[in-house]
């Protein structure tokens, strides 16, 4: 290839999955692969990103730790990216023991349409398909809080996360982070594009968060990303959410 012709960008697609855990033995195994788990995925054919996530308690928006929740973002790049993801999961040492201790799992496939900001100072997200807001639509938002700005923060945390259950059009929302307390996350799915934005600009607790971030400047680095689910696999508080969208 003359070095002059630009080469392809290789297709991309996201999995973001959930893992239950309830017995004490299972709990333990899953805390111990937030350290030593990254580790496992090293060479895995087509994964160029990969977090392993803790949750908060109750619907994971906390300050408090869930040592029964757990996820793990994937972002797949090759020539057949989901092909790559499922061969993961159906064939990975690392994935087949979470699966088997936990209580329930769950794999959300996403193809990303718009994504700005950095995790750990890297892109992973690429835009590969235009947002449609008629259509259903997921959100994973991402920030290092910085030390200082962390106690006004996890005073707004409790009413944005109350106002985000039963809104309508909410499928799915769990928090979730690499670090308690400073590194956070929030991943969610939504009816369509339209309920999402109704929630993001009209819910009176999530606008004041919004604006005092632009003004105080809360966030060290981060990251908002929108997809397209594909298909969800497993289920999630014992059904699939991609399974609540109507026709």
């Amino acid at each position: 290839m003359d070095a002059a012709t630009p080469q392809s960008t290789p297709p991309q697609i996201v999995t973001l999955s959930l893992m239950r855990y309830t017995s004490t033995a299972s709990r333990w195994w899953a805390f111990v692969q937030m350290g030593i788990g990254p580790a496992k995925f090293a060479g895995v054919p087509g994964l160029s990103f990969v977090k392993m996530l803790g949750s908060g308690g109750g619907n994971g928006f906390s300050i408090w730790p869930n040592w029964g929740v757990y996820g793990l973002l994937c972002v797949w790049e090759s020539a057949t990216p989901e092909a790559s993801a499922q061969r993961f999961f159906n064939t990975h040492p690392w994935w087949g023991a979470a699966r088997q201790r936990a209580a329930e799992t769950c794999v959300v496939y996403l193809q990303p349409t718009a994504a700005h900001g950095r995790w750990d100072g890297r892109s992973p997200f690429r835009a590969g398909l235009p947002f449609n807001p008629d259509s259903p639509v997921a959100v994973l938002t991402r920030a290092t809080i910085r030390l200082r700005h962390l106690w006004r923060f996890w005073r707004y945390v409790p009413r944005v996360s109350a106002s985000v259950k039963d809104r309508p059009g909410e499928l799915l929302s769990v928090g979730v982070g690499e670090w308690p307390l400073f590194q956070q996350a929030t991943f969610s799915i939504w009816q369509s594009g339209h309920q999402m934005m109704d929630y993001a600009y009209r819910s009176p607790f999530h606008s004041e968060v919004v604006k005092r971030t632009r003004e105080l400047g809360w966030y060290k680095e981060e990251l908002f990303a929108r997809f397209a689910p594909v298909r969800a696999e497993g289920s999630w508080n014992g059904a699939n959410p991609l399974g609540r969208i109507a026709p």
